[in-house]
């Protein structure tokens, strides 16, 4: 992946594909979570115009989200 994303496509993708929701946001990040098997994962997404890839590694990771399926 080379092309840099806006904070808020990465959000409706994890929302859209993969059943994520809006908790909440402080300041420029997002907090997105969903249920998976009895438990609760949690991701936060900053709201920047194009996110690095570390930064979109991060939260993929943190979304359980494997970066070839996103």
């Amino acid at each position: 992946m080379s092309k840099k994303l806006p904070g808020k496509k990465v959000i409706g993708i994890l929302c859209r594909e993969f059943g994520f929701s809006f908790i909440s946001q402080k300041g420029s990040h997002t907090k997105l979570k969903k249920k998976l098997g009895g438990r609760e994962i949690t991701t936060i997404v900053p709201l920047h115009k194009e996110l690095a890839h570390g930064t979109l590694s991060g939260a993929l990771e943190l979304a359980e989200v494997e970066i070839d399926d996103f």
